[in-house]
C-alpha cells in the first residue's frame, strides 16, 4: 500500500494513514487502500482492537483531496460518495472496536472516518469541523447521518451548516470524543483504553458491538430481541465456558491464545 502503513502488536493492529504532505487527505486511492486495510485487519486471527490514526502531528485527516474534487461530475461525485461511505460502513460494522487517534485536524471526510469508529481518542490540538457548505456542497460520507445520533441533531445542524471549526475541548463537552489528552499522550492513552479491552471475550465485544449498531435505530422492543439471541448465542461458546469457570475458579481467562 502507497498511503497505508499497518503495524500489529499484541493483537492491536494501528493503520495510519501516510500522507502528511496532504495532511492526510483523502483522494480514491486512499479510500480504497483504507477500505483494503480495514478488512485486512478484520480478517486477521492476531488482530483484537483496530487503531485508525494519520502520520505526523498536525492532521488525523484534513478530509477529502479537494483539488480532485473540484471537476468532478456528478456521476464521478456519487462514485465517489458511494465508496466513501463504504469504507466508512466498514469501519462501523467492523466486529472488532475501532479507536480513533485524533492527533490533529479531523475536518469533513476526516471527521465523517473519526465519526464511523467505535470510540474517539482526541489530543489537545485536534481540530473537528464539517466545512463542506463552504464548498457548496455537503458531507456525504456518512456525515449528516451519524453527526446527529452522536451529538444531537441542533448540535449537528450547527456544525454542518455554519460549517466553523471547534477545539478538542468542545467536541469533548458536546459528547463527539471520548478523551481528550496531550499529544504527547495521545498514543499511551489509546494503548491503554486498547488493552483493556483485550482482555475481554473477543466474540462478547463483537457481540456487543452488534447490538449496540443494530440496535441503535430500532424501536426498544426490537433492540431487546437482537440483545436476547445475541447472549444466547454466547452460551454455545467455548469463550462463554472460559469466562464463567475462570471467574468461579478466581483466575483470569485465557481468550486468546
Amino acid at each position: 500500500m502507497k498511503y497505508i502503513n499497518i503495524n500489529i502488536n499484541n493483537f492491536i493492529a494501528t493503520i495510519r494513514i501516510n500522507r502528511p504532505e496532504a495532511l492526510n487527505a483523502m483522494n480514491k486511492v486512499v479510500v480504497a487502500e483504507l477500505k483494503g486495510a480495514i478488512e485486512e485487519c478484520v480478517k486477521n486471527e492476531k488482530v483484537g482492537v483496530i487503531v485508525l490514526t494519520g502520520t505526523g502531528e498536525k492532521a488525523f485527516v484534513a478530509g477529502a483531496d479537494i483539488k480532485s474534487m473540484q471537476k468532478m461530475s456528478g456521476r464521478e461525485a456519487l462514485e465517489f460518495s458511494r465508496e466513501g461511505q463504504e469504507m466508512t460502513m466498514m469501519i462501523e460494522n467492523s466486529p472488532k472496536p475501532v479507536i480513533a487517534a485524533i492527533n490533529g485536524f479531523a475536518l469533513g471526510g476526516g471527521c465523517e472516518i473519526a465519526l464511523a469508529c467505535d470510540m474517539r481518542i482526541a489530543s489537545e490540538n485536534a481540530k473537528f469541523s464539517q466545512p463542506e457548505v463552504a464548498l457548496g456542497i455537503i458531507p456525504g460520507w456518512g456525515g449528516t447521518q451519524r453527526l446527529p445520533r452522536l451529538i444531537g441533531k441542533g448540535r449537528a445542524i450547527e456544525m454542518i451548516t455554519a460549517g466553523e471549526m471547534i477545539d478538542a475541548k468542545e467536541a469533548y463537552r458536546i459528547g463527539l470524543v471520548n478523551h481528550v489528552v496531550p499529544l504527547s499522550e495521545l498514543t499511551e492513552k489509546v494503548n491503554s483504553l486498547a488493552k483493556a479491552i483485550m482482555k475481554n471475550g473477543p466474540a462478547a465485544v463483537g457481540a456487543a458491538l452488534k447490538c449496540i449498531h443494530k440496535g441503535f435505530d430500532e424501536p426498544l422492543e426490537n433492540g431487546l430481541d437482537i440483545e436476547l439471541n445475541a447472549f444466547a448465542e454466547l452460551f454455545e461458546t467455548d469463550e462463554q465456558r472460559e469466562g464463567t469457570t475462570a471467574f468461579v475458579e478466581k483466575r483470569k481467562p485465557n481468550f486468546r491464545s
